[in-house]
């Protein structure tokens, strides 16, 4: 049976042309290519350990900066996330993670709850991993959370080497979301919500 949980967006500016596919239901399969070899990492790494299939081609203006390769790629990831999560009918809707990598361990809480959040408690030594610019990966989440209207806390409890950092905060919210985006067999249809729905 085909999955119905998927989101398809095209998001064209002046400054990046995006196409992003996301499919909940999938087995962390992932066609990603941003011009950002890091960044493309980092999202292969969520899909990969979210379960969640992602397809991603960014063509951004590079030769600016990668600040908007960034953000619109984070944009466009989170509606993509909230179009195929619909009105959240049946997913757990929480979801949290330990990510242990080496020395480093982070950890991640996040609610699929319609209001947008970022706590940030998390940060790096030094400016650059590869060639993305380590100031965005704060920014990253920020856009994704706003966008796929997730309450999103990520801490650093402890760490030193930068790459593990970053890996492990990421390998967390794919896990954290992985968790939130089940459906819960005893929720049926219902949307995890006294209010009878969730957002504002």
């Amino acid at each position: 049976m085909a999955s119905t949980r998927t989101g398809r967006i095209e998001r064209n500016t002046a400054e990046t042309k995006i196409a992003i596919k996301v499919d909940l239901d999938g087995s962390g399969q992932y066609d990603v290519s941003t011009g950002i070899g890091f960044l493309d990492h980092m999202v292969e790494q969520f899909s990969k350990h979210s379960l969640i299939d992602v397809s991603m081609t960014v063509e951004g203006d590079l030769q600016v900066d990668q600040h908007h390769t960034t953000e619109d790629s984070a944009i466009a990831l989170g509606q993509a996330l909230a179009q195929a999560l619909g009105d959240k009918a049946g997913i757990a809707r929480y979801g949290h993670a330990y990510s242990p990598m080496d020395e480093t361990l982070a950890r991640v809480a996040l609610d699929i709850s319609g209001r947008p959040y970022l706590v940030w408690h998390a940060g790096f030594s030094q400016e650059k991993l590869g060639e993305w610019d380590t100031e965005l990966i704060e920014h990253w989440f920020h856009s994704v959370a706003q966008s796929a209207g997730l309450t999103l806390h990520v801490e650093l409890l402890y760490g030193s080497n930068n790459h593990h950092i970053c890996e492990s905060i990421y390998k967390g919210f794919a896990r954290a979301m992985r968790i939130a985006v089940e459906r819960d067999p005893r929720k049926g249809d219902a949307v995890p919500s006294t209010k009878g729905q969730l957002g504002g």
